[in-house]
């Protein structure tokens, strides 16, 4: 029993990383078309198995500050997305599709947010692309470059 069971941590264990995987930073951003200015934004995505957790993070006075982070297990199942304090703010799901991953977000108070993600051919690229309708029914469509650090 004990070998099947170590057999099956070594095939989970052995699972390939999913080419997002990285740290990543913004290069730039668009929302309803214009380009709009940002604080220097990093993407930080790891993977547990088929877990990809995201964390978004700002730069202030050389210090790191968490804007958002949410984790989910690939192929639509629930996580949870919290705020800078860790507090849970809404649910996300992740997908594959096609070449790239539908992430899908949703809370109360909060806009519920369409992305994809798509990654350049060359792996350098990371593009974000999102749309968002707030709770007053606005819509605001959302395309952010990042590049692999």
């Amino acid at each position: 029993m004990k070998s099947v069971i170590l057999l099956v941590c070594s095939v989970m264990c052995a699972q390939a990383a999913e080419p997002i995987v990285g740290k990543w930073l913004m290069q730039s951003q668009e929302v309803a078309g214009k380009q709009t200015a940002s604080r220097p934004l990093t993407l930080q995505i790891t993977q547990t198995g088929d877990l990809l957790e995201f964390e978004y993070s700002v730069s202030q006075n050389l210090k790191k500050e968490i804007s958002l982070r949410f984790a989910a297990r690939l192929g639509g199942s629930e996580g949870e997305v919290k705020d800078s304090k860790g507090a849970r703010i809404g649910s996300v799901k992740i997908m594959r599709q096609g070449d790239g991953y539908l992430v899908l977000l949703q809370g109360p108070n909060r806009p519920m947010s369409s992305g994809r993600l798509t990654l350049s051919r060359n792996g350098k690229t990371l593009t974000s692309e999102a749309d968002a309708t707030a709770p007053n029914g606005a819509r605001a469509h959302t395309t952010q470059l990042f590049e692999r650090q």
